[in-house]
């Protein structure tokens, strides 16, 4: 059986962290090893000179890119090489030049893969330890917790650089859009309904609590990567608005055409507009915002009885608003209501309907 797994290395202007790196690797006999040198410079090609000398051994190759085009586009320079120099390796495992990763972790990861060579795997870090830096706690907790609310995935360490990615998924990458640190958070949004995502437990590794160094911008880099997983919920928003506006031209259109035959027009041009909205909300809904492979009609099933339930729970809920906040314009308890439910939608359908999501282990 072949059991190539490529070990890919993105680097720009390393230190002697990442020799220290390499030569681990080749003691331990992992490779073989890609390296790509993002643009850093003359100053640094002593640097991926030894490098370079230190992995010709494990059948490793050294790549270059001219300019400084970003870790996203390192990567997919990497995967595009290993996937035309091995194509019938198990996958790659992608690792960080900064000494966070050590041959033992690298080699869980490579262990993993080898029983589970459909699912990407994540060397997940705890942040939980005295030695993480305040804004590495603070910031990993919080994109995790709102990953998981906008994809249904529970992953401790998002934006962890050690992943086995296995083939079948690294030929769908370099097609993803990104060229710095979000294209890592892409990746994993990229998951949902295509690959599961398994978490080992790794050492966490740094040199300073308040040293350490990292080319990641906590604002600008963390920004990007909050706005596409606020980009991720927002398509619910714009099938939940659009479904809205569709849903009331529709029984204009209605009341238009029955008016003139019945007194009892508005109900039936109600149910006709609804029928339609609901029929366009679902199939985005199905296609595009939570990208369901299950069975269609088992998910139509369950969207409608959703959808009756609400129906039924805001009319309950606005009554029993107007009763004991009598004081309380109506249009103003309809709004409080609507919008708490529809981010509990939001996860019913997510997780009952449209099932979003890859197996995971979730044994951290």
């Amino acid at each position: 059986m072949n059991e190539v797994i490529p070990i890919l290395i993105p680097s720009y202007q390393p230190d002697e962290r990442f020799i220290d790196l390499l030569k681990a690797l080749k003691e331990a006999n992992l490779g073989p090893v890609v390296i790509v040198d993002d643009g850093s410079g003359s100053e640094y090609q002593h640097i991926f000179k030894e490098a370079e000398a230190l992995i010709v051994d494990l059948g490793g190759v050294l790549l270059h890119h001219d300019i400084n085009r970003g870790k996203g586009r390192g990567l997919k320079t990497g995967f595009t090489f290993i996937m035309e120099k091995w194509p019938d390796a198990i996958g790659c495992i992608t690792c960080d030049s900064d000494g966070q990763h050590s041959p033992e972790a690298i080699l869980s990861v490579r262990n993993e893969m080898l029983t589970h060579q459909n699912a990407l795997i994540l060397g997940s870090r705890s942040f939980d330890g005295d030695n993480v830096p305040r804004k590495s706690r603070i910031g990993n907790k919080f994109i995790a917790t709102m990953f998981r609310y906008v994809t249904g995935n529970r992953i401790v360490d998002t934006q962890t650089g050690l992943r086995g990615i296995p083939m079948d998924f690294m030929r769908i990458l370099p097609d993803v859009k990104g060229e710095r640190f979000e294209y890592e958070m892409r990746m994993l949004v990229e998951t949902a309904g295509k690959v599961p995502v398994i978490e080992i437990p790794i050492e966490t590794i740094y040199d300073s609590v308040d040293n350490h160094q990292t080319h990641f911008n906590p604002f600008k880099d963390s920004m990007k990567i909050f706005f596409i997983l606020l980009l991720a919920f927002l398509r619910f928003v714009f099938s939940s608005l659009t479904s809205c506006i569709i849903d009331l031209a529709f029984f204009q259109i209605f009341c238009w055409i029955l008016a003139p035959h019945t007194i009892v027009y508005t109900l039936p041009a109600t149910i006709l507009a609804r029928i339609i909205s609901a029929t366009y909300n679902f199939t985005v809904n199905y296609k595009i915002v939570f990208k369901s492979e299950g069975n269609v009609l088992k998910a139509l099933a369950r969207f409608a009885g959703l959808a009756v339930t609400w129906m039924f729970l805001s009319a309950g809920l606005v009554t029993g608003g107007n009763l004991l906040l009598p004081w309380m314009p109506d249009i103003i308890i309809k709004m409080i209501v609507d919008t708490s439910l529809f981010f509990v939608s939001f996860k019913l359908q997510q997780k009952f309907v449209f099932g979003k999501g890859g197996k995971k282990n979730d044994d951290l």
